[in-house]
């Protein structure tokens, strides 16, 4: 099991925005801006960096649930900053409060959950249910 984990620990990623996380890679009829799930991907880094110290063994966390709002735009060469802070931990999911930024504003804020679970035994249940499927 996973050591404690304080309440207020962070974890921070810091990435540039590159073409292939605009909108207009996807559509090219639409604005060369970070997408929402780029943004969000970076998010939940900056939770996993947060928790990467308390894992043991084969641990690592997982994302379990989002609930982010992408308020602002930017654009191709921006440098995003993603913020992850502990803010709770129920017994198996750790709550933490998530912000992305650029050039000093807030471009989307909001909770992500993450839990901690063994590599090996993951990967064994989703090979179990692929095995399991007609």
């Amino acid at each position: 099991m996973a050591k404690p984990v304080p309440t207020g620990t962070r974890g921070e990623v810091e990435r540039q925005v590159e073409f292939k996380h605009t909108l207009s890679a996807w559509r090219p009829e639409l604005p060369p801006v970070l997408s929402t799930p780029h943004m969000i991907g970076w998010m939940e880094a900056a939770g996993f960096e947060a928790l990467l110290p308390f894992c043991e063994g084969d641990e690592v966390s997982v994302g379990t649930a989002i609930n982010i709002i992408h308020r602002a735009a930017t654009g191709v060469g921006a440098m995003v900053k993603c913020e992850a802070v502990v803010e709770k931990f129920d017994g198996r999911f750790y709550t933490f409060r998530a912000t992305a930024q650029a050039d000093g504003e807030v471009l989307g804020h909001g909770t992500i959950q993450r839990a901690v679970v063994s590599k090996a035994k993951f990967e064994a249940k989703q090979w179990a249910r692929q095995a399991a499927k007609p």
